[in-house]
C-alpha cells in the first residue's frame, strides 16, 4: 500500500485523511471509511478525506460522511484537505481544492487555513416548520450543504438530542433533510454555535459550513462584515462577508492540525 493514511482536525471537527493508494481506496469504498469512522470499533472521525494533487497548485478532495455516504461539501474537511496538501504533497500555501460543490481557493499559513467559498444557495422550505421555546428565528441557507439555523436562549444547556432531529428529518426539508445548528450571541458580539450534522447523525464538535451558513444570517441581520464563531469545541473561527450578507461570498478561517499517521490493522480494512 503506497501513500498514508492521517487523523485530521479542524477546529474540532476530526477526520481520517488519506493520500495516495489511499485516497482511492477512501474514495472508492465506502464500508471501509464507515468502519474507519466508527468511534468504538474504528479509529474515530466525523469523515473521511480522500486528497490528491491536480497541479502545481491545485488538489482534488472527494469527501464522505462517517456513514461512508458521498457529502457535496465539508468546510472544516476542506480547509485539513488544503493544510495536507502543502504539508504531504508540496503545493504552495495559495492553492485552490476543489470539491464536489465548487473549486475553493485557500490559504494555509501553519495552523491557520482560510478558505473563500462561493456564495450560498437558497433552500426552499415545502412548507413552513413550526418552532417553539427555547427555538426561534429559524432560517435555512445552503453552503455547500443545506443547513438550518435557528437562534436559541440557553444554547450551552440544550437537549440536542431531543431539539435537533425533528429538525434535520423534517418533511419540509426534503427526502435528505439538513444539517441543524442552534446559536446565541454572546456579549462582545462573538457567536456561540451547536451543531447537529447529517451522516453522523449526532453532534459535533464544529461544522465549517454550518458556521458560514449562521454567520450570514446574523451578519445580515445585525449589518455586520465580519463575526468570530466559537462552535463547541471553544475553537475560534472568523467568517468575513466578501459582499452583502447573506447572498454574498465569505472566507472562513480557522485552525486545522494534521494530528497522526497511522497504518490500520488487517481485521479493520478487512472488517473481520
Amino acid at each position: 500500500m503506497t501513500g498514508k493514511l492521517f487523523k485530521v482536525e479542524g477546529a474540532g471537527n476530526d477526520f481520517i485523511l488519506g493520500v495516495g493508494a489511499w485516497a482511492d481506496r477512501l474514495t472508492c469504498e465506502p464500508e471501509l471509511v464507515a468502519r474507519l469512522c466508527h468511534r468504538r470499533y474504528g479509529l474515530g472521525g466525523d469523515g473521511a478525506l480522500a486528497v490528491s494533487p491536480l497541479s502545481a497548485d491545485r488538489a482534488r478532495l472527494v469527501y464522505r460522511n462517517a456513514d461512508g455516504n458521498e457529502a457535496l461539501f465539508c468546510a472544516n474537511g476542506t480547509r485539513c484537505a488544503a493544510r495536507a496538501a502543502v504539508d504531504l504533497l508540496g503545493l504552495p500555501c495559495r492553492l485552490t481544492v476543489e470539491t464536489d460543490w465548487a473549486a475553493i481557493p485557500a490559504e494555509v499559513h501553519g495552523e491557520t487555513v482560510a478558505l473563500e467559498l462561493p456564495p450560498p444557495g437558497a433552500l426552499p422550505l415545502m412548507s413552513p416548520i413550526e418552532i417553539s421555546d427555547p427555538i426561534s428565528d429559524l432560517e435555512s441557507l445552503e453552503v455547500g450543504v443545506p443547513h438550518v439555523v435557528a437562534a436559541a436562549s440557553g444554547l450551552a444547556d440544550l437537549d440536542m438530542a431531543t431539539l435537533a432531529p425533528p429538525l434535520r428529518f423534517h418533511s419540509a426539508l426534503g427526502s435528505d433533510g439538513a444539517n441543524v445548528h442552534f446559536y446565541e450571541i454572546r456579549d462582545g458580539g462573538s457567536l456561540a454555535v451547536r451543531s447537529w450534522e447529517r451522516g453522523v447523525e449526532g453532534e459535533t464538535m464544529c461544522c465549517g459550513s454550518g458556521v458560514v451558513a449562521v454567520a450570514l444570517r446574523v451578519m445580515d441581520r445585525l449589518h455586520l462584515d465580519h463575526v468570530e464563531v466559537i462552535p463547541r469545541s471553544g475553537a475560534r473561527l472568523v467568517v468575513e462577508a466578501l459582499g452583502d450578507p447573506p447572498s454574498c461570498r465569505t472566507r472562513l478561517t480557522g485552525p486545522a492540525r494534521l494530528v497522526a499517521e497511522f497504518e490500520p490493522t488487517a481485521e479493520l480494512l478487512e472488517g473481520s
